[in-house]
């Protein structure tokens, strides 16, 4: 159980952070500003309780989150990282597409030109 201003619907999905710890849980039940979670490893309360100061830590500020990662996710770098995924796998749909078709034309034209070349004496 924790307490917070910021009510999850149940069955949702949290991310709690304190100090190193990093704990995913599910939201089970709410009631006010007490939420019950589930999460699917073992938490450990007391590291967690003992380590840095012993009060309860923000969850947000005037309901943005606050960032905790060493280097924070952001949004137009996983953007161009998505194009440049995107471009990659339609340049390869392109050369298998081309080489495909390079060798139905090989394989088409195959024998008439053979028979060309065999009538001009080659």
């Amino acid at each position: 159980m924790i307490l917070s201003a910021r009510v999850s619907p149940s069955d949702s999905i949290v991310e709690l952070r304190r100090g190193e710890h990093v704990i995913i849980a599910r939201v089970v039940w709410q009631e006010g500003g007490r939420v019950g979670l589930q999460s699917a490893d073992r938490v450990p309360v007391e590291e967690i309780m003992s380590s840095h100061t012993a009060q309860p830590q923000r969850l947000g500020d005037g309901g943005r989150p606050i960032e905790r990662r060493r280097h924070p996710r952001d949004a137009s770098s996983a953007r161009i990282r998505g194009r440049v995924m995107e471009f990659v796998a339609v340049g390869l749909i392109g050369a298998s597409l081309a080489s495909a078709a390079w060798l139905v034309a090989e394989q088409a034209l195959a024998r008439p030109m053979a028979l060309v070349a065999s009538a001009l004496g080659r």
